[in-house]
């Protein structure tokens, strides 16, 4: 049995908040994020969060830390966009303002590309470098196990609908170029020594798909084996945003898997989200991680979102109390504040019974 499987049975584990909330709040500069190394780059990359791990690896790692001073006893890698295929809308010309067209014959070409590859490979295994150094240092000095999940992001393309009405079969990119991009990505997550792999905010089934044959070809290519965590993000009909498959499908998807744990996460504020827990939890076969986003999208708020740490810690608190879930934590707007509310609210709490024949 792996560690984190057992303290899943044993209490409600906490993961980490919001990367992009907590990195806005330092105040980073266009020039901070590009640094002597990206300083001649064509376009702008401050929304390039990933990158900072390479550029200002100081600010990054105080994040992680700040989330294991609040209660993190997983961290996640600061990589929810760094493949070749993300990475390319930062450092690639976009054929459409020339009157072209994104396609599989440019995808290839980004995925063969050379500085876009051991760039993702970079941002990667740095990252996953970073978390695992703080979580072995927090794991000896409190001797209390903090893990590694190498997080793997959804992609800015979709293998399951055409960006053309005109031509609903055409798909700008193969599924086997995702799966490449996705493979490249879990081998530096393995060379960084992450404890877990995570597919999260999963907006198109197909993607994660992808992702999980990449994950499942690298282990059998290395003989490494890792617990795989999935969370998918899902609108408010409960149906993942673009592919439209409900809770109760996505599970059927990858239950064959055996993930340690499926969940829920971004989209939705928790009271929103509720419903679709209660529907996952009772269906799944696996352990049931919740971190939604911090209330709904608010440009007056200090992080741009409704719910406050107090907010967060009462929500999470409920989906505890009535056992439904095993990992708590928060995606967009929650910051280090958040995090400690909700380690506090689910502390002491009986987590959800895995059902027999779960997690492997």
């Amino acid at each position: 049995m792996h560690p984190l499987e057992r303290i899943l049975a044993e209490r409600i584990a906490v993961i980490d908040g919001a990367m992009g909330t907590t990195i806005r709040t330092y105040g980073m500069k266009e020039a901070d994020i590009r640094g002597e190394r990206f300083r001649d780059s064509k376009k702008d990359l401050l929304n390039n969060g990933d990158l900072f791990t390479l550029t200002q690896p100081a600010m990054i790692t105080d994040i992680h830390r700040r989330f294991l001073d609040a209660g993190a006893d997983i961290l996640e890698t600061n990589t929810f966009g760094a493949t070749s295929i993300s990475q390319s809308e930062f450092f690639v010309d976009d054929p459409r303002e020339h009157g072209g067209r994104k396609n599989p014959e440019f995808y290839q070409k980004v995925i063969e590309d050379k500085f876009l590859r051991e760039l993702a490979w970079e941002i990667n295994e740095q990252s996953a470098r970073q978390c695992r150094a703080l979580a072995d240092r927090y794991s000896n000095e409190t001797g209390r196990q903090r893990f590694v999940a190498g997080a793997i992001g959804p992609l800015t393309v979709s293998l399951s609908n055409s960006p053309d009405a005109d031509d609903p079969g055409f798909r700008v990119v193969t599924f086997d170029q995702v799966k490449t991009a996705y493979a490249e990505e879990v081998r530096a997550f393995l060379a960084g020594g992450v404890d877990t792999i995570l597919v999260e905010t999963i907006f198109d089934s197909l993607n994660a798909k992808a992702a999980l044959v990449a994950v499942q070809e690298v282990f059998a290519e290395t003989g490494k084996q890792l617990p795989i965590m999935i969370s998918a993000a899902v609108g408010r009909g409960g149906e993942t945003m673009i592919s439209a498959q409900t809770v109760e499908a996505m599970w059927n998807a990858v239950e064959h898997v055996h993930p340690l744990s499926v969940g829920l996460n971004c989209s939705l504020g928790p009271d929103l989200m509720h419903p679709f827990l209660q529907e996952l939890s009772e269906k799944a076969a696996a352990a049931i991680s919740c971190y939604p986003n911090a209330g709904l999208p608010n440009p007056l708020s200090a992080t741009g979102f409704d719910c406050g740490p107090e907010d967060m810690g009462r929500h999470l608190g409920r989906f505890a109390e009535e056992g439904l879930i095993n990992i708590a934590g928060g995606c967009c707007g929650n910051t280090p504040d958040h995090i400690a509310a909700i380690a506090k609210a689910v502390a002491g709490v009986t987590p959800r019974a895995i059902p027999t024949g779960g997690a492997a």
